[in-house]
């Protein structure tokens, strides 16, 4: 059983998980190392992320943002703090509980699809349900493959496939069993620009039109201005908050946490 908030951190107060958000965290602290070798990636973070947007963490290069992802993802443990996921606070949750949790209520995609070779791509969209033991609503599944623009590629393995439909194919894999929120880590790192733009189109319209929760890792600014909020780190603490970017106010945000470091 999952370790459920308790009723006044379920009304969404200060610091505790929310219906209203899909991912929490408070105080969230993680550190690497120990003694005069202890590297301090995320240091005392609050954040939350509301349910139903795309949002996007960006900043310098070791700022701690794919620590941070990793950290909510439940894929890394942490030093100190809490994080939720809804209501349900994943610290001290067993390995096993944090299994399945991901494998239920979390989607994952990454820069370098993840794809297994030797399946279809229709067999690869349905793997999570099947490792779960779930049936497949097909109706959701025909509504993935149409939106996303890989219902002729089904029968294909990923060698027969463009690298573009290949992300495509592993963001349906990450929706088909409606998570609570996907994280995307650098999704377009191994994409042409062309390709790259149609998956970042197709997230944003799966938090618009599906109301789906993404949080997506990102250095490219261009990639960011497409998400409805951009959070900024900079040395494992929050440096900036951007709702509605555009490349050019991304751009500057960087470029002030960059002159901050100097």
């Amino acid at each position: 059983m999952f370790i459920s908030a308790t009723p006044d951190q379920a009304a969404g107060e200060p610091g505790t998980g929310s219906r209203q958000h899909a991912i929490t965290a408070a105080g969230l602290t993680k550190v690497y190392g120990a003694g005069d070798t202890a590297v301090r990636a995320l240091d005392e973070v609050d954040i939350a992320f509301e349910a139903g947007k795309f949002s996007a963490i960006m900043g310098p290069s070791g700022s701690g943002k794919s620590t941070l992802m990793h950290c909510l993802a439940g894929l890394d443990t942490i030093t100190a703090g809490r994080v939720w996921l809804g209501t349900t606070e994943l610290t001290g949750l067993s390995d096993h509980e944090l299994t399945l949790l991901r494998r239920d209520r979390v989607g994952f995609v990454f820069q370098s699809f993840n794809l297994l070779p030797a399946l279809t791509a229709q067999q690869n969209i349905e793997l999570p349900m099947d490792l779960a033991g779930r049936k497949v609503e097909r109706a959701w599944l025909d509504e993935l493959v149409t939106t996303l623009g890989v219902a002729d590629r089904l029968a294909h393995r990923p060698a027969e496939m463009s690298g573009g439909q290949q992300q495509r194919v592993a963001i349906a894999r990450a929706l088909v069993t409606k998570p609570d929120v996907v994280f995307a880590d650098e999704p377009t790192g191994n994409l042409d620009s062309r390709a790259g733009a149609q998956v970042l189109d197709i997230l944003r319209r799966g938090a618009r039109e599906l109301e789906q929760t993404i949080v997506m890792v990102t250095h490219d600014p261009v990639a960011a201005s497409y998400a409805q909020r951009v959070v900024m780190l900079a040395d494992g603490r929050l440096a900036g908050d951007i709702d509605e970017p555009t490349p050019e106010r991304v751009v500057a945000a960087l470029d002030r946490l960059r002159g901050a470091e100097l």
